[in-house]
């Protein structure tokens, strides 16, 4: 994958907006919201509309760099560097808190489906719940 500093995607304008979205993704441990993103740029000092971080968040996906989860039962999405590894999270339906689950629940199910010439090629999990904090209230 493109490390912002050293390699560029191929064929996109290198902007200082768009690599600084790319290195928050970079830096991230969990997928951000485009508004957590415009709140690290700003706390950085590259400053961007969240229309122009939507905008550069949905290059990105276009390129194959970002990833774009949309949260269950909500208009919000979530954004992450395509690292090429499949995961899954869980998100809590109060705090909308993002757990990475460790392992994939879906490793041995064999889905029996009509058409036996079926060949998947992925799958979608959501998982929601309460986290640990918000259970307590």
């Amino acid at each position: 994958m493109a490390d912002s500093q050293n390699n560029w995607p191929t064929g996109m304008k290198r902007t200082k907006q768009r690599e600084s979205v790319l290195f928050i993704l970079e830096e991230a441990e969990k997928p951000l919201s485009a508004l957590d993103i415009c709140s690290k740029m700003d706390k950085s000092g590259d400053t961007a509309w969240l229309s122009t971080v939507y905008r550069i968040l949905e290059l990105f996906i276009k390129k194959g760099i970002v990833l774009k989860t949309n949260l269950m039962n909500s208009d919000m999405s979530v954004f992450e560097l395509n690292r090429f590894k499949h995961k899954h999270y869980a998100v809590c339906m109060n705090c909308n808190k993002i757990l990475t689950l460790e392992n994939c629940p879906m490793e041995r199910f064999i889905p029996k489906l009509e058409d036996e010439d079926f060949h998947v090629m992925g799958h979608n999990l959501e998982i929601f719940g309460f986290c640990k904090d918000c259970k307590a209230h």
